[in-house]
């Protein structure tokens, strides 16, 4: 029985993930509402912080040594800091929340380019074609958008994001997967929480209105997401190849693009569709022979 729950939660687990970490954009657009990028990030990790120290007293997870600790923090900043960051700014600068994953989402691309010289995974010509067909895909969804002004902050934000997961989950996977997760992600949200709070201090007025919107968007975007998905990318990382986890990421921009046209309106065309129709066939493609 527990054997087919397990098989059960690994299938489930990518739709999951999808689902939750499009989510993240969507309360990014909430909670920018009522605070700065830096402001609100410093508050949700010190957040996050406390209920990880939580988690660890009450599992007793075996703690990483000095290099293991210095590895989380630099894995944290990676996916945690500076992946955030970007998207927090690039919201902040007028791109929409749909479109605030576009760029991200080119990361398998990346990913499987670092990673097949990286850590000696070997992507197959079937997995180049699907991933040659999700960037067609993200191409497709990214027409006739905006690009100058303040939106091209946004974009050079975004596109910050994007180099910095991808490092970050290759560097996750090649050096950190030994870890603890509890106490590996402890150690990284103590570091961006940090970076965070510096940046804010340095670069903003730290003003929040504490709305009730605010206050669940935030809950949502610190428990589900910064918790639960990031424990689920981390779970992920490693039981499956980097390429295959990366794959998800195409996903991402059109589950967002979705919910914003529900819940903001933004636009949602056909060539947009077409492209999210390319993208989910690229995640089929790659993830042809994993487990």
């Amino acid at each position: 029985m527990t054997g087919d729950f397990e098989k059960i939660a690994a299938r489930a687990a990518p739709a999951i993930f999808v689902v939750l970490w499009s989510t993240g954009f969507i309360g990014t657009k909430y909670v920018l509402n009522s605070a700065e990028p830096l402001t609100y990030l410093a508050i949700r990790m010190a957040f996050v912080v406390g209920l990880m120290a939580i988690i660890v007293v009450v599992a007793r997870p075996r703690w990483p040594d000095r290099i293991g600790i210095a590895h989380s923090a630099v894995a944290g900043i990676l996916v945690h800091g500076i992946y955030l960051g970007g998207t927090a700014i690039a919201i902040a600068h007028s791109i929409p929340a749909g479109l605030s994953a576009l760029i991200p989402g080119l990361q398998p691309i990346l990913t499987s380019t670092l990673a097949s010289r990286w850590l000696g995974e070997r992507v197959t010509p079937l997995q180049w074609s699907g991933l040659l067909l999700g960037l067609a895909g993200v191409v497709l969804i990214l027409h006739d958008r905006p690009m100058g002004g303040e939106a091209g902050w946004g974009w050079l934000a975004s596109a910050v994001s994007l180099v910095s997961i991808t490092l970050g989950t290759l560097y996750q996977r090649r050096y950190c997967s030994a870890i603890d997760w509890r106490s590996g992600n402890l150690v990284q949200y103590v570091a961006v929480t940090i970076l965070f709070g510096l940046g804010a201090w340095l670069f903003e007025t730290n003003v929040v209105h504490w709305t009730t919107e605010f206050i669940l968007a935030l809950a949502w975007l610190a428990v589900v997401l910064s918790i639960g998905s990031i424990g689920l990318l981390y779970w992920l990382i490693r039981r499956s190849a980097a390429t295959s986890v990366a794959s998800l990421f195409y996903l991402v921009p059109a589950v967002t693009s979705l919910m914003a046209y529900v819940l903001f309106g933004e636009r949602l065309d056909a060539v947009s569709i077409a492209g999210m129709a390319a993208c989910a066939a690229a995640v089929l493609v790659v993830n042809r022979r994993s487990v």
